[in-house]
């Protein structure tokens, strides 16, 4: 009996010895994910686009000036004055009046072309005519006095040449001092007057007390 009670209590205690020391515990071992890295590569930087500049239009080359002694009679078809930027076509053919005295031109915008004188670049001084304004309306010779010894005058003709001048003389003569000889007389070859009035226009002494002449002479045609 004594035995039997023993060896429960023996086979008991190794059932609580048994309860008490429990197996260790399994711990998993950690996984890490392997992790695949793109290597994504970097857009190259744009590069501006090369700017080529545009071209720039070049000036219509200007003929070469062929020098002539003179040349026929042909009408003049336009007049440019750049020194004062006048350029025009409209000129008018002008005759004296009753009294011999050269008449103006038909507006304020025409000039105009004294038909008992040469042609500009025929042999004699070619006399052209035009107005300081009319009426409010400004002239093409308004700014006459201001061209200088040494400025050019062109005058395209009918016949398609283009005669150029030189100027040499640019004056403001008052009545008494204007000379009919000096202005319209005979010369040594082919020269331009430009004619027009000058000084205030006074409406009770005539339109105005001077005249502005400028001289030329031929100095070739393009």
């Amino acid at each position: 009996m004594s035995r039997l009670v023993h060896l429960v209590v023996a086979l008991v205690g190794c059932a609580v010895l048994a309860g008490c020391s429990a197996p260790p515990a399994v711990t998993p071992a950690s996984f890490r994910t392997p992790v695949t890295r793109s290597v994504v590569p970097l857009a190259a930087t744009p590069q501006a686009p090369e700017v080529v500049p545009a071209p720039v239009a070049a000036a219509p080359a200007v003929p070469p000036l062929r020098p002539v002694d003179r040349l026929e009679q042909s009408p003049p078809a336009a007049l440019d004055v750049p020194a004062i930027g006048v350029s025009t076509d409209r000129i008018a053919a002008l005759a004296p009046d009753a009294g011999g005295v050269l008449a103006a031109p038909p507006d304020a915008a025409t000039t105009g072309w004294f038909t008992r004188g040469p042609t500009p670049g025929a042999e004699g001084p070619a006399v052209i005519a035009g107005h300081v304004g009319v009426g409010g309306s400004t002239g093409p010779f308004a700014r006459l006095a201001d061209v200088a010894a040494g400025d050019e005058v062109t005058v395209h003709r009918a016949d398609g040449t283009a005669a150029v001048f030189t100027v040499y003389r640019v004056e403001r003569l008052t009545r008494e001092a204007f000379s009919a000889d000096d202005v319209y007389g005979d010369t040594g070859g082919p020269e331009l007057r430009l004619i027009t009035f000058g000084g205030v226009f006074d409406r009770g002494d005539g339109p105005y007390p001077d005249n502005v002449v400028v001289w030329a002479r031929l100095a070739g045609v393009r």
